[in-house]
């Protein structure tokens, strides 16, 4: 068995770029392999949904580029193929005077990265906006927004396997091997038998599992700095009539760049607001939440949304975030590297895809085609 490229994983950011490659590209075969039955089964699908307009990243880093083009290119494609989304807008909301400052530094920050729109409102203009929301500045980014994941994972698989990809779910990658002339590819089937395949090239988009695929290829992944520490984050919902007296997205101000952006507030496209995420590193997958933690995502969401009470909040759901920095470490970029130079021509890792990765899932797509000159695909 051949294929021109094999790509490792079918969360969106796989997808997108399987997608991307078989239709825009040089013509070729590709195989996407994902270990789960259904594309997005990991990080993928267990988010906010949210569209980010590219504030809170460093000047010149591949989130703030990718997630500025990546919103404009998302808007365009859910119009395009109707996939659900609205263009909600968000508060980045501050209640004290350390608040305010840090919304400053972030439209300045904001700036930098090419974000358009964005305005300071005033305690009155945020009443007239969201009067149930308590707040003495908000930064106002009309950019942001919500989509249906699904639906654009299921619309980009549909589009990649038309175009002739083939998506081999239930295919778990136990091997790696580059020959000089290609790589093998080393799998388990859905039945549990082995098996393997030869091709050009490797994508990996493995999210929560890139760097053990990195690893697989002959990668120290330790010394590379492809290390994933794997950071869990739980949501809490909130009953329906209090979820109903928002109608954007509301954020705090991001005071501790190690800690995230913080506990926000959300809402889905039928409507339900939540809570979420927190900052828990894990050794292992475990999506259960914990409601004991129900308490510290009411102290701190109560201090911009003053209705809420602490029976309020339900466990709801939680997610597993790929970060290339672990506890208390600083800002890292996301990867998106070839790896001729590590004697791997033809390899391309993708490591520590996290926020703002759905996003940017078309803009990576076609960063991994701008790579082309190296692969041979335009």
């Amino acid at each position: 068995m051949y294929a021109d490229i094999v790509i490792i994983g079918a969360g969106v950011v796989g997808l997108a770029v399987a997608a991307e490659l078989v239709q825009k590209g040089k013509k070729c075969s590709i195989v996407v392999m994902e270990r789960h039955e259904r594309f997005g089964r990991e990080t993928s699908s267990r988010n906010s949904e949210v569209i980010h307009a590219g504030i809170y990243y460093p000047e010149d880093s591949l989130k703030a580029a990718l997630c500025v083009e990546g919103n404009r290119l998302l808007y365009q494609y859910a119009r395009q193929w109707e996939i659900p989304h609205r263009r909600l807008g968000k508060l980045i909301v501050a209640y004290n005077d350390s608040g305010v400052g840090a919304l400053l530094r972030l439209r300045e920050q904001a700036r930098r990265n090419g974000v358009a729109g964005l305005e300071l409102l005033d305690e009155k203009q945020i009443s007239r906006l969201e009067p149930h929301v308590r707040a003495q500045a908000a930064l106002w980014s009309p950019t942001s927004g919500i989509i249906d994941s699904h639906r654009l994972m299921a619309c980009l698989e549909r589009q990649a396997i038309a175009a002739g990809a083939l998506i081999a779910y239930q295919h778990t990658v136990t091997g790696l091997d580059y020959s000089g002339g290609g790589y093998r590819v080393y799998f388990t089937n859905p039945d549990g038998s082995t098996d393997n395949l030869a091709c050009a090239r490797v994508i990996n988009c493995a999210g929560l599992q890139a760097e053990h695929i990195a690893a697989l290829a002959g990668i120290d992944t330790a010394a590379a700095g492809y290390r994933i520490y794997m950071c869990k984050g739980e949501y809490f919902s909130l009953p329906g009539a209090k979820g109903k007296l928002v109608s954007r997205l509301i954020y705090p101000p991001p005071l501790d760049e190690l800690e995230g952006l913080g506990v926000h507030l959300t809402l889905s496209l039928d409507g339900r607001a939540r809570l979420g995420p927190n900052t828990i590193y894990v050794s292992q997958e475990d999506y259960s939440v914990d409601a004991v933690h129900a308490r510290q995502f009411y102290h701190a969401a109560r201090e911009f949304l003053p209705f809420l009470a602490p029976e309020d909040l339900e466990p709801e759901m939680a997610g597993i975030r790929p970060k290339l920095q672990g506890p208390g470490e600083p800002f890292r970029d996301f990867i998106i590297r070839e790896e001729s130079d590590r004697g791997l021509p033809g390899l391309v890792n993708l490591i520590g895809i996290e926020s703002p990765g759905l996003t940017c899932c078309l803009s990576i797509a076609r960063m991994v085609r701008r790579l082309g000159t190296v692969l041979d695909l335009n």
